[in-house]
């Protein structure tokens, strides 16, 4: 166990600003990628409650879905287990012009899967051996693979999980899965570790986002993938927008012809006195 170490908390206010400036930069890059034809994967793995899915909202909130991809895979299909391990996940990666952030991603073997008992020994020694020469052939493929893994300590994780327990519009992220992380907190530790020998490679590093201060933690990752990627500002194709022709010979019909949906928003206005 660890003590919590309760950094001091960027202000909103700052946090807020230089949130904006960067979800900016992220609109370019993602420019340039589309532009250039690159192929860039981010892998976000981590401690349960440590962030990694708020990090993925602010980097995807202001990017085009058809160009950023979210990648969060159920638990595998029955014909899903009987095939190679990493097939489903592959399937997944991008094409040229394209992003895909992966919240979890086959790592899930070297994490929940090992200290939960879900693989067997062989399973995971096999994954250990085969996850750096798959990652070699992606990054010598052209692929910029990008790996973070978020750090929370056990107090703060406690915390998020007893305060996601009591907020019913985020209880759907707190799982009996989740609960263990608690009582297994070391065999995790052990596990990712292990994980970060075995696949821990030059050409795929793994970045450590330290993640007591959620807000700190979204500006450091975002400032960093954003450096990690070699992109220039490439400004779209200007789109002229046409004058408006009159509608001469078109009448619209009566709209108490139409189902119209109950003006909910009425209601919650004050009538003036």
């Amino acid at each position: 166990m660890t003590e919590s170490k309760q950094p001091k908390r960027v202000k909103k206010s700052v946090y807020e600003a230089e949130l904006a400036r960067l979800q900016a930069e992220l609109v370019t890059m993602q420019q340039w990628v589309k532009a250039s034809g690159a192929r860039v994967v981010v892998i976000f793995e981590g401690r349960d409650a440590a962030g990694k899915g708020s990090a993925i909202k602010r980097i995807t909130e202001y990017l085009n879905p058809r160009v950023a991809r979210i990648v969060a895979l159920p638990m595998p299909t029955e014909r899903q287990r009987g095939q190679w391990y990493f097939q489903r996940y592959l399937e997944h990666l991008p094409s040229t012009g394209e992003i895909v952030l992966m919240d979890r991603s086959w790592y899930n073997r070297a994490g929940v899967e090992r200290v939960m008992g879900y693989c067997s020994s062989d399973e995971y020694r096999r994954f250990l051996h085969q996850t750096p020469l798959l990652e070699r052939m992606l990054v010598e493929d052209g692929i910029l693979l990008v790996k973070y893994w978020f750090s929370v300590s056990d107090l703060e994780q406690e915390r998020r999980f007893r305060s996601r327990q009591k907020d019913p519009m985020r209880r759907w992220k707190l799982s009996e899965t989740d609960v263990l992380s608690i009582t297994k907190w070391v065999e995790y530790s052990k596990a990712k570790d292990e994980m970060f020998v075995h696949t821990g490679i030059a050409e795929a590093p793994w970045w450590v986002v330290e993640s007591e201060d959620k807000r700190a933690s979204r500006l450091n990752v975002i400032s960093h993938l954003l450096s990690l990627v070699p992109y220039e500002k490439t400004d779209p194709p200007k789109v002229h927008i046409p004058p408006r022709p009159p509608a001469s010979d078109y009448e619209r019909p009566p709209r108490e012809e139409n189902h119209q949906i109950p003006d909910h928003a009425a209601t919650l206005v004050k009538p003036k006195e």
